[in-house]
């Protein structure tokens, strides 16, 4: 069996593995449970993975520009390649291919996984990018492919120039699961035919972290074990500000105010230290040698160290300014007794270890529903905090805090249904594939 991957996350070398912590957090078992599922097949992709992770996980890389390659001629190219699609569709002939024609007629079954920028905020990423990617998906259900999208969250849908095709593509899918049920409530509301859809979790609670002496060794070298105190984590990230764009550098004091209000509340109020902490990594692009760097989380977390210490007023808090690795990241958070997140897979980090979590929203446009329904998959909506009212964000912390061990409790019993439920996106694959055969 052959299984080709597609989708929005069809990003540039090392964005999937090296970039976005969470990203990592969701392909490593994401390929993972494909081979579980479909034992032997072979499973192609143009998401630019390493050498080292196609042969570790059994993965064929394809070229990038296959599906998107930030030229001007990908939506002619994708334009050519639906036309070609229709006429198949309609007579069996086939009048022009392309490598990704090539490829889809001979795979077996065609995934989509384009997270939460399947819709608006694809074209974020590059021109046309949205529309490219839903020729993309039409093409292959017209060769008459099984065709899912599977563990996103799909919109928004505000560009009525691609809303209707939208609808048609969605439509014809095989199957869609979504990571959380609030999709589905915004695919309703735009007139989405939702009988397809499944609302599952996300493969990320599935990703193991690293853990025995080497973990416990480095735990005692950064000061997360031995304290006195209980330790809070608490990731800020670009995308919590009341104003963007989400990578605006440098902001001014003032917009760190409110969180370092939260900071100085945990430290002063309740008692704890607070480890403020990166989850995102750069890295060094080839040629030069491949080298983890610091992401654009950690000059925010420097930054918000900065202005609590010029306020003066907190006297417990401290940043972890050395770079980890994905495993090693999650390891932290699952160190902590407590943790504030404004990233959303650092919140699952914390949630699928039974770490009482906050989820700080975002704050500005383009808004993005996935952190209140992820909250809702670990049944913790009611511990998503709003950064435009620092009384909410802190009334939020006060009830996590005081609430920690039947918070911890409860994430104890749900979470093996969640990960039960991360596990039923690849099922319901199987179940397509073999409805297929029959």
């Amino acid at each position: 069996m052959k299984i080709l991957l597609i989708g929005q996350c069809t990003l540039h070398w090392g964005r999937m593995e090296y970039g976005n912590i969470g990203n990592f957090y969701i392909i490593e078992p994401f390929i993972r449970e494909l081979h579980k599922t479909f034992v032997g097949a072979e499973i192609s992709t143009t998401f630019q993975m390493s050498d080292d992770f196609c042969e570790r996980e059994g993965l064929k890389c394809l070229p990038m520009n296959w599906y998107y390659a930030w030229d001007e001629s990908d939506l002619n190219t994708a334009l050519l390649e639906y036309g070609a699609a229709l006429t198949y569709n309609k007579t069996g002939y086939l009048p022009k291919s392309t490598p990704f024609i090539e490829e889809v007629l001979n795979s077996d079954l065609v995934i989509d996984f384009s997270g939460d920028i399947w819709g608006d905020n694809a074209n974020f990423l590059g021109k046309d990018r949205f529309l490219v990617g839903l020729y993309k998906d039409r093409v292959a259900q017209l060769l008459g492919k099984p065709v899912a999208m599977i563990a996103g969250s799909p919109g928004p849908f505000k560009n009525q120039e691609t809303l209707a095709f939208a609808k048609e593509v969605f439509e014809n899918f095989d199957l869609v699961t979504n990571r959380e049920a609030v999709s589905i409530d915004l695919l309703t509301e735009e007139g989405f035919n939702v009988s397809k859809v499944k609302s599952l979790a996300c493969p990320a609670f599935l990703f193991e972290p690293n853990s025995g002496e080497e973990i416990t060794n480095l735990l005692k070298e950064e000061g997360l074990s031995g304290r006195e105190k209980p330790i809070v984590g608490f990731v800020l990230c670009g995308w919590n500000f009341l104003t963007g764009p989400f990578d605006k550098w440098p902001r001014e004091n003032e917009e760190y105010i409110l969180f370092a209000e939260v900071v100085e509340y945990l430290t002063e109020k309740l008692n704890v230290s607070v480890c403020l902490m990166s989850h995102s990594n750069g890295f060094d692009v080839p040629p030069a040698p491949f080298k983890l760097t610091h992401g654009r989380d950690y000059p925010v977390a420097k930054q918000l160290e900065e202005v609590l210490i010029k306020r003066g007023i907190s006297q417990d808090f401290f940043v972890l300014n050395n770079i980890y690795d994905t495993w090693t990241t999650k390891a932290i958070i699952g160190n902590f007794d407590m943790l504030v997140s404004g990233r959303v897979h650092a919140a699952v980090a914390g949630l699928s270890q039974c770490v009482p979590t906050v989820v700080i929203d975002y704050g500005h446009e383009p808004k993005a529903h996935k952190l209140l329904g992820f909250a809702k998959v670990a049944q913790a909506e009611k511990y998503v905090a709003d950064p435009a009212q620092v009384g909410d964000m802190i009334a939020k912390v006060i009830m996590c805090w005081k609430n920690r061990e039947t918070y911890k409790q409860h994430l104890e019993h749900v979470m093996p249904k969640v990960k039960s439920t991360a596990v039923k996106n690849f099922l319901a694959l199987k179940e397509i594939v073999d409805n297929t055969k029959d």
